[in-house]
């Protein structure tokens, strides 16, 4: 190793332990101790251009032990991202970027947020699927514009996650060459020695799903590193794990090697000790060599060069492929070719339809007009009809199709789709599964609605109009609890109609969805498409209204529900009271609307409101105020056929309807 080399590897390890210093809290160990790997990944092995962070063609860097973030926030600044170095001096402080873990959005170079253990790999392996799709559907002969690969940083506790061991048994299945993790191998987690619950045979696990393994035993041996790096680029039908031995919170005399050196600042005396052994000025802090800081900014002119090189191939194949250029153009925009709107399936008024059935008919008819459109289901495909008809399948080997076969991996699912969706070019990813299997994947749905990505979700058997197949199987709280979280747009439309209408609504959101379906069939309610689809664009809208144009009730409702909400408003009419229907297939999209448009929905004159939905009654308040009726399921439901539960539970239009004459009795 070069002097030269040594002492950019140093710098690396240096700026860390300082900004977590300063900051007094943060992760030292993994900085200090990956430095040598990922110094040799940044400068001689990845293609990426630190004065264009979007280039498309880029490798794609993952850092999935996101506690180690200084080691990637000081790579930024090195090599020229547009990070400095008083970002490094406010790490972890209010305002900065540069935060605790890295934050997509926030940090220029940063592909995805990481933190919680396990997500960052498994949503690399949605990054991989990516390009091994836009691969396949782009590139021609002598035209090569989709080539790159993606490097995962993994820890201990990576490996330990089922998150990542679900992904990672598909990324084998599939045969992702391009994928290729580093496994910072310190034998230490934070609480103490990892054999203390880790001592299973990585290699040998990994071996068994396919994957290609190689070991580094020295960590410092950059000759070692570069030769498993070069030999896991030229694996090209298998994912590949580089196992390398390295030591936590290197250079530092009294802590390397133990826990202490995993989660806590070093302490004053031991960064001086630190630097003292690595040949550092103890004294200045933050101090960056000029020799290493020019070392690391050649980069940017290969990164230029990279990128310029690309750059004359994407021009001739645009040139060779005026047709196909169209399509990465919309592709790489996130949009729908010209003509969707239209294409969206109508369905005749009193036809029996569950939403499920609807949602597949939409999403096939959005297929064709967005051909790098891709996603899948958890083994459900037949219950969830989300298949893209006439579509390939994923398989061994076999990772280019538009129908993801990922098997009973709902959280793997979930990250994946995010990866796929922080790619670029992937036209809303989406998954499917049971609406109570959201559970497995609420981790992933929680960082793409935090990362704000266009995924889709959908759910289907939403409720406890699933029957016999029990409260296991019967989602009771999940619809309040997705709400709850920021960003995340849940759509639980009323009937078919409504369903196209939320499909339409998606695919002009810059917001992850959640489609919430109905297993049973549901009746169409009203044949207004536009305005029903202007309506649900709108969160909610009045779907009936009394002849006299007076109100004496409000009945608001989701799903399965709403027809309940129309039957009831009917009886009610026989008792001479005068309700509007109000159906709320989104709660943020409606948020989102002027006062106006809430009181023209909503007029705060009529304060008997009932609400009904077959889900937790937690949260309806803001709507029907402290007053209101809140009609739903605030217990575990049961096996029966459905229209009994429905009976048992009170959500019927008689019910209904004696609520509202109560309530106006008062």
């Amino acid at each position: 190793m070069s002097d030269l080399t040594q002492l950019a590897i140093n710098t690396i390890r240096t700026l860390s332990m300082d900004a977590v210093q300063k900051a007094n809290s943060g992760h030292p160990g993994l900085p200090m101790g990956a430095a040598p790997f990922a110094y040799s990944l940044w400068l001689n092995h990845m293609r990426h251009n630190p004065r264009n962070p979007g280039w498309h063609n880029r490798d794609r860097f993952v850092l999935s032990a996101g506690h180690g973030s200084m080691l990637l926030y000081s790579l930024l600044y090195l090599t020229g991202y547009d990070v400095t170095l008083d970002d490094l001096k406010r790490f972890r402080q209010w305002g900065s970027n540069t935060p605790g873990h890295p934050e997509f959005g926030d940090t220029a170079g940063v592909e995805t947020t990481t933190g919680p253990l396990g997500q960052g790999a498994a949503t690399a392996v949605g990054m991989a699927l990516a390009e091994a799709f836009l691969a396949n559907y782009f590139n021609r002969p002598g035209h090569e514009i989709v080539d790159h690969h993606t490097y995962v940083l993994v820890s201990d506790g990576d490996l330990m996650e089922g998150v990542c061991l679900e992904a990672a048994a598909l990324a084998g299945h599939w045969g992702l060459g391009k994928l290729i993790f580093l496994y910072d191998d310190n034998e230490i987690t934070l609480d103490g020695a990892a054999d203390m619950t880790f001592s299973e045979d990585v290699a040998a696990r990994f071996r068994a799903i396919g994957w290609a393994v190689s070991r580094v035993s020295d960590g410092n041996d950059l000759d070692a590193i570069n030769n498993a790096l070069e030999e896991a680029k030229s694996v090209s039908n298998q994912p590949s794990l580089i196992a390398i031995r390295t030591i936590i919170g290197y250079g530092s005399p009294n802590k390397q090697g133990t826990s202490s050196a995993h989660g806590s600042p070093l302490g004053d005396d031991e960064v001086a000790l630190a630097k003292q052994t690595l040949g550092w000025s103890a004294d200045e802090r933050f101090h960056v060599p000029a020799d290493a800081l020019e070392h690391f900014r050649g980069v940017i002119d290969a990164g230029a060069a990279a990128e310029s090189e690309w750059s004359e191939r994407f021009a001739a194949w645009r040139a060779a492929h005026p047709a196909l250029a169209k399509d990465w153009d919309r592709a790489m925009a996130g949009e729908f070719a010209p003509g969707w709107r239209g294409a969206l399936p109508s369905f005749p008024v009193g036809a029996s339809i569950a939403t499920r059935s609807a949602g597949g008919e939409a999403l096939n008819a959005l297929a064709q007009f967005a051909p790098t459109m891709i996603g899948g289901d958890a083994d459900l495909a037949g219950s969830t009809r989300t298949l893209i008809k006439g579509a390939d399948n994923t398989g061994p080997n076999q990772a280019a199709a538009r129908n993801l076969r990922f098997g009973v991996r709902e959280h793997g699912m979930g990250a994946i789709v995010n990866g796929l969706a922080l790619h670029g070019g992937i036209v809303k990813p989406y998954s499917a599964t049971f609406f109570t299997f959201s559970d497995y994947m609420r981790p992933a749905i929680r960082l793409g609605a935090l990362m704000d990505i266009p995924t889709v979700y959908v759910f289907t058997h939403d409720s406890i109009g699933l029957g016999e197949d029990g409260p296991t199987h019967q989602p009771v709280e999940h619809l309040m609890s997705l709400r709850a979280m920021p960003n995340l747009h849940l759509f639980r439309p009323a009937d078919a109609t409504e369903t196209a209408g939320a499909w339409a609504a998606i695919v002009q959101l810059d917001h992850p969805a959640a489609i919430v379906l109905s297993r049973q069939d549901l009746p169409v309610l009203a044949g207004n498409d536009e305005g029903i689809h202007e309506g649900v664009s709108r969160g909610a809208y009045v779907l009936s209204e009394h002849k006299s144009g007076e109100i004496d009730a409000i009945l608001l409702a989701t799903g399965s529900e709403v027809s309940i909400a129309l039957d009831a408003a009917g009886l009610l009419e026989e008792a001479d009271i005068r309700a509007r229907v109000v159906s709320m297939p989104c709660w943020k999209l409606f948020e989102a609307q002027d006062d106006s448009y809430k009181e023209s929905v909503l007029p705060a004159a009529v304060a008997c409101r009932v609400s009904i939905e077959a889900g937790a009654t937690l949260g309806w308040t803001r709507y029907i105020g402290d007053s209101g009726i809140a009609i739903g399921v605030d217990r575990f439901g049961a096996s029966a056929p459905y229209t009994r539960i429905y009976e048992e539970y009170g959500l019927t239009p008689g019910h209904v309807a004696e609520a509202v004459q109560a309530r106006l009795a008062d």
